[in-house]
């Protein structure tokens, strides 16, 4: 998509610190970080949100979740726990339109979504 930042992240047009990248997803420090270690893992194809995502998608949605588990073991907070958060539309305050994981830990989060 022309105008999408996480897109132009990917293909280089816009610097961010990117913390692992392959032939179908993204990982990048977030710019307004929430906690000490917060990432965004994103696909490399722009799907817009949780609504858009099609049966075709499997691959790219389980890689998301691998890469995930690979940068919480790399950031040391696989023992102690973490959040992985996707936001989808406006209500669920989703402010860049490509689907995209937050990776957040490296401290006591809030329990506001306690099982």
């Amino acid at each position: 998509m022309e105008n999408c930042p996480f897109c132009k992240i990917i293909s280089g047009e816009v610097e961010s610190k990117i913390v692992y990248q392959d032939d179908l997803v993204t990982a990048f420090k977030d710019y307004d970080p929430k906690a000490p270690v917060h990432l965004l893992i994103i696909p490399n194809r722009h799907i817009t949100s949780v609504n858009e995502v099609e049966p075709g998608d499997e691959i790219i949605l389980g890689r998301l979740f691998i890469t995930a588990r690979q940068l919480a073991e790399q950031n040391q907070i696989h023992q102690t726990g973490y959040r992985l958060v996707v936001n989808t539309g406006k209500d669920a305050f989703q402010s860049v339109m490509h689907i995209h994981m937050h990776l957040i830990g490296g401290r006591h989060l809030s329990n506001i979504f306690r099982d």
